[in-house]
Parts: C-alpha cells; structure tokens; sequence
C-alpha cells in the first residue's frame, strides 16, 4: 500500500488552499488586515465553510490538512500540533489574539489546544516560521490564532432590530458513537451592537480501530459556553467583550493504562500499557475587553489601533495509579496533582503611516499566578507525601515592545523589517528540591523579510527571522510524568532558547489555479530538552544540552478544471537533527529528533452542483513510515512508538453535503473507507477505523 503514497505526493498541492484562488485577507502575519498573496511568509487559512464541511472533532484537527503539520494524539482528547518540526509550547496558540500560551505548559506534545472549541471558531489563521517580533515568547515552529463567532450586526440593515440562532447536531458512528451538539443565539440592532451566545455539549464515545477493536476508556465527556458582545462605537472603532469557557472529564492517558493491550504491525510491536488508571481532567476560561478601530482621515497619525485586556484561568489536575507495576516497591503507587493558573493580559497594537511606509508598533504583557498541589501515597492509600507538579505559590511575567516597518522601495518589491525586546521573569515558590527563587532574561530578535512581486500572478518570497523561548515554570521546576513513565524534573538554572529560520517560497495565483512551494532551514541554539540522569534512564532533567537544524520543503496547489470541479492537495517533508547527551555529563551525539513529520502528503477531488445546493469531495491522506528515531528514544516512549518506527498509512474518506433550504444544512461522511489500522506518529492510541459522520444544522 505504501507504494502508493511517492506516486500521490507527485500529484499533489493543497486541500487547504482550494479557497486560496479566493485571496483571503490575513491579520495574523502582520498585525494589519492583508491580502494573503502579500505576505512574506507561508499562511494557510481555514476559513468558516472549510471547518464546517470538515467537522473537525477538535481544534488539532482542524490542521491535519496543513501542509508540514502532523497532529501527535497522546490520547483521544489531548491533541498537539507538529508545526515544522516543533510543539507544544515552541508553537503559539491565540485566540482572537489573545496569547493562550502560559507558564505551566510542558515540554513536547500538550494538551491544552483540545480547550479551544471548534464550534466557535469562525476562521483559523496559520502561520509558519514568523518568528518571535510580533508575539514574542515561543513562536518558533508556527502562530495559530483562533477567530471566534459573532453575531450578524454589521451585515444587518442599519438601525434595525434582529434576532436568530441555530442549533448543531452530529453524530459519529465509530465504536460506542458519539454525540455532539451546539445551540446558538444572536440578537441585537443592525449597525450598532449585537450579541451571539452560544452553548456545546459533547459525549465521546470510545473510538475502535481495526486491530486493537474498542480502546476502552477513551470517550470523555466536554461543555463548552460562549458569549460575544460587539458594539460599534463609531462606524470605524468597535468595542468587544467575549467570554469562552471549557471543562472536560475524565480523559484517559489510554497509552499507560491496563486498558491498552499494546499493538502488532508487522514486526513493528508497541508495547502494552502498564498502570490502573491515569485519568486528566482540565478547565480553561478566557474573558476580554477589546477596543479595535481605524481613522481614514488623511493626516491621521494613528490610522490603526487595537487595545486588549484579558483575564484567563485554567484549572488542571492529573490522578495516576501506578498499580500493577509499582506494586513490588510498594512505594509512589497513587499520585495526584492540581495546577491551577490566573493569567492577566494587557495588549496594545498601533499603526501609522511614516515615510513611504507604515509603521506598526506596540506592547504586551501577560502575568501568571499559579497554585500547584499533589501528593504521593504506597497502594494501601497510606500516609502521604507531598509531591508537586510545578513550583507553587509562583508568579511569572512575560513583558514585550515590538516595531516593524514596511517599506517599499520599488514597485514590486515590498520589505519588512522588525525588532522586539522581551523581558521574562519567574518567581518560584516551593517545588521539588529548592523554592523560594528568581529568575529573569531579556532578550531582543529581529525579523528581516521581503516579497518580490515577478508578475501579476506571481510572486517571490521569504526571509530570516529568529524567534525565542524563555524558560517556563515547568523548565524551571517541574515534576512531572512523560512518555511511557519516565520522570521528569525541571532545573532552575536553564537558560532561553534561540532559533533562526530562514525561508525562501514561490507562490501564484489565477483565476483557476492557485500553488506554492516553500522551504525553510530552522537552527536551534541552547535547546532545552531533557537528559537522562543516570544509565539507568529510569529520571531526566531539563538541561540546555541541546543545538538542533530542522529543513524542509512544502508544496501546495488547487486546480478548478472544470467549473464545478477542483483538484486540490499538498506534499511535505521534513528532517531533524540534534546534538545533545543523553545521560548527563556523557558526550554530545548526533541523533534524529525522536518525533519527525514522516513524508506526507494528500489529494481531493470536488464536486461543486451549479446551484450552489450539492457538494461532494473524495480524499486521501498519507505518510510514509516514521523510523528516523534512536533506540534509546524509542524505548523510553515504547508504548507509543513502536520498535522500528511507525508505520505508514494510506486512508481514504468521502464526504458530502445538501443545503436542502436557507433554513437547514445536512452533511455525512464516511471515514477510513478500508478501516485502515494506523497510528500517527508519537501518538499514544490508533485513530479510528471505518465511520460515519452525519450532521444537521437548522437556522432561524
């Protein structure tokens, strides 16, 4: 079957950009609303008719169709983005440009994109390598800002009262099925003000593959409440206040647990999972008031301006019991933890015209408060001890001013240049071994990037731009648990990490046909990784031991051949190195990164009816197999990567859709049409086989 995928990566360009021969205006690239063709950077856009089309189960789905990301699944609700090599806290997660990154995330694949409800995003912007100039602290892999629903009010007649909503169903066939729904609400007066609330509630039922059959215990349970309230001030400045809030329960680390019996490909074999219980539960809120506008006047000194205070709290607690496999030490059996963090945010963004050019420029500010607790006991439930999974009583500051200009020289070619200065201090209270310290950094990078127009329909871009990552309280303190057991420690004596990527792409554009081709060469100084603390390899501590290269190249492209009729898909490779010791105090050696995107790549084919009523898309998406991993990283992650790597895939889905009326959509699909039995690389549990998708949205 393999054999197969060099032969569609060949034909391939983009799922993603088949919307692209529309030229979408982007805000994230730049701070200011362009045209996407006009940025020097590599964007994808996910726009309100795609995710809807899609349902993609979370926000990490969203992107499996994004050239040079893979979308790595510890388990059925905690999913990360690979952005160009990177994860977790190495990517930025916004939502509506407020920074959802804080302190306490964790190193590698994490699981707080799963917080972002779906059903509440109108449009995703994706943005490769930008570097750290506009949004500082961990930009170094991709920025992906969420843009949240609103209501209607400025598409309204002016002055005029309106009111509606619609609600959302889906159900998912695979395994013990599951239930997804979403009620939603606007009201307000046409050109003034208006409100949208909205509510989503989902059951996830355990998901089946074709050779483990059901993984138990992976379902879970998630409520999502959203509330935006707009108000147009004047015609060119906008006041908004919006809350999200999510609580999911009860998901499982299904890849440590009894539950997961291990997995046979071949002779590639993924080991079982070894304890009772390992179960997460996390809730995030994030509320803020935004002022947003513009003046046209000719003269003005400001013409663009957007201020933004946030407030977030996120609450996160992690039970583990260890028995069978600790029981003949009788000792650390049953541990819990809680972190729990309040984060403030202040966001001021400006631009003006200087010169032949404009000028944007601002500051940020975001503060973490964090309280953290656990315990470990013996089997028995006996006296316990304490055991924190970060620092507690801590704070953290994370402080920025930023300029960029662009100026344009000649006709066709348009250059942009940025710098920011950051400063980032950590307080820690108590933890594992110390308390009571303080650390800070600064830090100033810079961005250099221009685009040449060649002709009408195409242009040359790219650039270099570094990006930077200041040490979190996790990097400093943490205690926790990884891959298949291992424990992790913190250091409080790490320092930041560098990155310096430099980009060059192609792309173009006409009225049938729309492609791009794009390659990057990341370097990475001072990585933070973790190092064994002994030849034992049972603990690791966080340790700047660590200079790494990522490269690759990604290809995109959508052809409309006929005019009810599109082609689209895309190819990506990667590879990744990184010199850094293994056992501490040991030599450096050369070895891949253990978590590589495999060769990739994917090809649809659209049916559009003329009226507008019928559509239908056939799709593949494949990767090669993934064995660019050393035996010590595999074995210290077995029961997720299997010895020899994981294998590769080849999976095929259909998906249609009927707007039956103005008043009611229906959409079905079919998933994994040969139930193929596959894993996405470094995930903790097989994707689901041979499904049904089937929805109904009813509008009022």
């Amino acid at each position: 079957m393999l054999t197969k995928v060099p032969l569609l990566l060949v034909l391939a360009a983009t799922t993603v950009v088949a919307q692209d021969l529309l030229d979408p205006v982007v805000v994230t690239a730049t701070r200011s609303a362009l045209p996407a063709r006009t940025v020097p950077y590599t964007t994808s856009l996910l726009d309100s008719e795609f995710l809807s089309e899609q349902s993609p189960r979370t926000l990490p789905d969203a992107l499996r169709y994004v050239p040079g990301v893979f979308v790595q699944k510890t388990t059925h609700g905690h999913g990360s983005p690979f952005i160009r090599g990177f994860t977790g806290r190495q990517n930025l997660l916004m939502v509506d440009g407020v920074r959802l990154n804080n302190s306490t995330f964790r190193g590698g694949p994490v699981q707080y994109w799963n917080t972002i409800d779906p059903l509440s995003i109108d449009h995703i912007e994706v943005i490769k390598s930008q570097g750290s100039v506009q949004y500082g602290s961990d930009a170094a892999g991709g920025t992906v800002n969420s843009f949240t629903k609103s209501s209607r009010f400025l598409d309204e007649p002016a002055g005029r009262g309106f009111g509606g909503g619609s609600a959302f169903y889906e159900y998912r066939t695979n395994g013990e099925g599951s239930s997804i729904g979403r009620l939603e609400v606007d009201a307000g007066i046409g050109g003034t003000f208006g409100v949208l609330l909205g509510v989503s509630a989902k059951d996830y039922g355990d998901i089946e593959s074709a050779a483990i059959g059901r993984m138990k215990n992976t379902g879970y349970p998630e409520q999502n409440l959203d509330m935006r309230f707009d108000w147009a001030v004047s015609p060119e400045s906008t006041v908004t206040l919006a809350t999200y809030h999510t609580n999911q329960d009860d998901i499982s680390r299904w890849h440590r647990t009894l539950d997961n019996p291990g997995w046979i490909d071949g002779g590639r074999v993924a080991a079982p999972g070894r304890w009772q219980e390992n179960i997460f539960d996390q809730e995030r809120s994030l509320t803020f008031l935004r002022y947003a506008g513009s003046d046209s006047q000719d003269g003005a000194a400001v013409t663009q301006w957007n201020a933004t205070l946030s407030y977030q709290t996120t609450d996160e607690s992690e039970f583990q019991n260890r028995f069978p496999e600790r029981l003949k030490s009788n000792s650390s059996v049953l541990r819990q933890s809680s972190i729990g963090v309040d984060t403030i945010g202040v966001d001021l963004g400006l631009e003006s015209p200087a010169g032949p050019g404009s000028w944007i420029y601002g500051f940020d500010v975001y503060h973490d408060t964090v309280e953290t607790a656990g315990y470990r006991s013996d089997f028995m439930g006996g006296s316990r001890t304490e055991n924190l999974p970060l620092a507690d009583d801590s704070d953290y500051t994370l402080f920025g001013v930023y300029s960029q200009y662009a100026w344009r020289p000649v006709e066709r070619f348009e250059v942009t240049g940025g710098v920011r200065y950051s400063y980032a201090e950590a307080m820690l209270g108590r933890f594992e071994g110390g308390g009571d310290e303080t650390r800070h950094w600064d830090d100033v990078v810079g961005s250099l990037r221009g685009i040449y127009t060649l002709t009408d329909r195409w242009s040359l871009y790219g650039g270099v731009s570094q990006a930077f990552r200041a040490p979190n309280l996790d990097d400093l303190s943490g205690n926790l648990t990884a891959k298949s057991g291992g424990n992790v420690a913190g250091d409080p004596d790490v320092n930041p990490e560098h990155y310096l990527t430099s980009e060059l792409g192609l792309r173009g554009q006409a009225e049938t046909v729309s492609g791009s081709v794009a390659g990057f060469y990341t370097q990475v100084d001072d990585l933070i990784i973790p190092a064994f603390t002994d030849a034992s390899m049972g603990t690791s501590i966080a340790t700047n031991a660590g200079d790494a290269v990522v490269y690759g190249v990604e290809v995109e492209a959508a052809w409309r051949f006929l005019p009810q009729w599109t082609l689209s898909g895309f190819a990506a490779w990667q590879d990744a190195r990184t010199q850094s010791a293994v056992v501490l105090d040991r030599p450096f050696v050369d070895k891949p990164h253990s978590r590589q995107l495999p060769f990739s790549g994917s090809l649809a084919l659209r049916w559009n009816d003329g009226s507008g009523k019928f559509w239908a898309e056939a799709r593949v998406l494949g990767a090669t197999k993934e064995d660019r991993i050393t035996a010590e990283d595999q074995a210290a992650d077995d029961q997720r990567i299997p010895a020899g790597g994981t294998p590769g895939y080849l999976v095929a889905s259909l998906r249609a859709g009927w707007q039956v009326n103005s008043h009611l959509d229906l959409t079905c699909s079919l998933e994994n049409l040969t139930d193929e039995d596959y894993r996405i690389h470094g995930s903790g549990q097989n994707e689901a086989g041979l499904g049904g998708v089937v929805s109904v949205k009813m509008k009022w």
